[in-house]
């Protein structure tokens, strides 16, 4: 068959004519939207049908097309008779694409079988059903539908509700994937909790037995011992605490145990014992306790911090041990050596003199060897005197009498005549003198001056091998530093918190060194005296730096 052909007078006017047509159309939908119309006419098969809505009012029209759900009326073949805007954005399509087409075009394969379902069973009573809708993009939309029977005067019509789904189903997903999270965070948290509850069982059976160990072991020792938290509080007292007192475990408990502390010494001791709190360092101090007779006698207090994993203070351990009787033998042993030290020193003068008229003795000429006796015999009464004299300065501190006259000190003065008498007494070593001028401090030259040599014959008796040994001065704001610095063996950290105690030596198997350790005693002391500090830095193995710090006078 052949194409038929048409003039163009012809196709304009059809195209004016379906223009005609569709303008009526778009305006027939306004009407229908807006209300202005109560009726419509479809085209079908049979001819043309008016469709009418018994309750059609121009309220409800503009209550249907402003819902935010989809509204649809099909007829018996599920054509569209009606659809608001909402349901054509829906399917992102204009409304002129929606109404007059079968609904099916909108439902996806995967719910076809649904759909048919609730359609069936809609015209014979409400139901609903989700279902999903697809666009003209073929983007998947769930929805909830509605059915409910219309009656219009040309019969039963079939209104659809259709409720966009996607952000519920959104939420439901999420709510979904929470809970499951939260069921396996559940699941996990009482596994965790069986597990914690075990090892708490074993942990408290554990703390048990260690609590009766402990307590056995606290109250079989000849110490009294405590405990006390982090704040200060005491918490627990041995057996030997109470016997000791004579007091209830109330009336010492927290801060009580202050009221057997002796009065003179409760301030050094809160002093000492507020500083350990505050830092975490090692509580000790010597005073003495109140006994359940009213006698005081003399204790060593040491409480050591026991801490977690996090280096956080749990809770202290102390310790009391009763030195009156090591107190007592002190005194005896300070008292024996002033009597000791003053008897030597007599006769030591008289020795001491009678080789210096040997010396310079001029009848006749001395043999050779007689003066190296000489000079060897001095220098052991050159040292037996610093001896005598560091016992003697002992029992003054012991005694609290170790008094002397101050001054204005030239201290590049003070180190040059120490540098002097130190190339004398050790010729082999080299002494770098790298003091500052005109730097002066309130004090006894003689003092500062034995402070010196002690600093000198410790780097000295320790060095050995390097025999460089320097002197140096340094200022920082209104103090001064005076330091010495050797290169020998050094000091291990425990031996720094020792050096300066009395009676202490440092002992190494490669120097064996003489010496009754009083001299860093004494030093301290007479630095105490001139209200200065003094201290060592050192390292294992890598020498030594004692120093003292003065005020500066300006």
């Amino acid at each position: 068959m052949e194409p038929v052909k048409h003039t163009y007078e012809e196709i304009v006017l059809q195209n004016t004519e379906l223009q005609i047509q569709l303008e009526e159309a778009n305006d027939t939908i306004d009407a229908i939207r807006n209300g202005q119309v109560d009726a419509l006419i479809v085209k079908g098969d049979d001819g043309h049908q008016l469709y009418t809505l018994k309750t059609a009012d121009q309220t409800y029209r503009v209550f249907i097309e402003k819902m935010n759900e989809g509204a649809v009326t099909l007829n018996r073949d599920c054509v569209i008779l009606y659809s608001n805007s909402r349901f054509a954005a829906m399917m992102n399509l204009p409304l002129e694409k929606v109404i007059g087409f079968k609904f099916e075009t909108f439902v996806p394969e995967l719910s076809a079988n649904k759909f048919k379902e609730l359609i069936d069973t809609g015209w014979n009573e409400d139901c609903k059903g989700e279902i999903l809708l697809t666009n003209k993009d073929f983007q998947l939309t769930p929805c909830l539908m509605s059915c409910t029977t219309l009656d219009l005067d040309e019969g039963t019509a079939l209104s659809l509700i259709l409720t966009d789904l996607t952000h519920q189903k959104e939420a439901e997903w999420e709510l979904k994937v929470k809970n499951d999270q939260l069921l396996e965070a559940q699941n996990a948290a009482e596994k965790l909790n069986y597990e914690l509850e075990d090892t708490v069982r074993e942990r408290t059976k554990d703390l048990l037995i260690s609590r009766e160990h402990f307590k056995l072991l606290s109250n079989n020792i000849p110490q009294m011992s405590w405990t006390n938290l982090p704040g200060g509080e005491v918490d627990f007292y041995n057996q030997q605490w109470f016997n000791y007192t004579g007091r209830r475990y109330g009336e010492t408990a927290g801060w009580g145990w202050q009221q057997i502390v002796h009065p003179d010494d409760l301030a050094l001791t809160m002093d000492k014992y507020m500083t350990a709190l505050k830092t975490g360092n090692i509580f000790e101090v010597e005073n003495r306790y109140r006994r359940w007779d009213g006698t005081y006698r003399w204790h060593l207090n040491r409480a050591v911090p026991l801490k977690d994993e996090k280096n956080e203070i749990i809770f202290w351990v102390g310790t009391a041990t009763d030195i009156e009787d090591q107190k007592k033998e002190m005194e005896r042993k300070d008292e024996f050596i002033g009597i000791a030290s003053h008897e030597l020193k007599t006769p030591l003068t008289s020795l001491k003199g009678y080789l210096q008229l040997i010396t310079s003795y001029k009848k006749e000429e001395i043999p050779p060897v007689v003066k190296q006796y000489i000079e060897k015999a001095s220098v052991a009464i050159n040292k037996l005197q610093r001896l005598i004299n560091d016992l003697l300065d002992v029992s003054k501190i012991q005694a609290g009498r170790l008094e002397y006259a101050i001054g204005e000190v030239d201290l590049s003065n003070l180190i040059k005549n120490s540098i002097e008498n130190a190339n004398h007494i050790y010729p082999q070593y080299e002494f770098d003198n790298q003091a500052q001028p005109g730097l002066r401090v309130e004090g006894n030259a003689e003092r500062l001056e034995q402070v010196l040599m002690n600093f000198i014959n410790n780097a000295v008796k320790y060095s050995q091998v390097n025999k460089q040994i320097i002197l140096k001065t340094e200022t920082q704001d209104h103090t001064v530093r005076v330091s010495v610095t050797d290169f020998g063996i050094g000091l291990s950290d425990a031996q720094r918190e020792k050096i300066f105690e009395r009676f202490y030596r440092v002992e190494d198997k490669k120097f064996m060194a003489s010496g009754l350790g009083m001299g860093l005693y004494i030093s301290t002391e007479i630095i105490n005296n001139h209200n200065g500090k003094i201290g060592v830095e050192s390292e294992l193995g890598k020498g030594a730096t004692f120093y003292f710090e003065l005020p500066r006078v300006l």
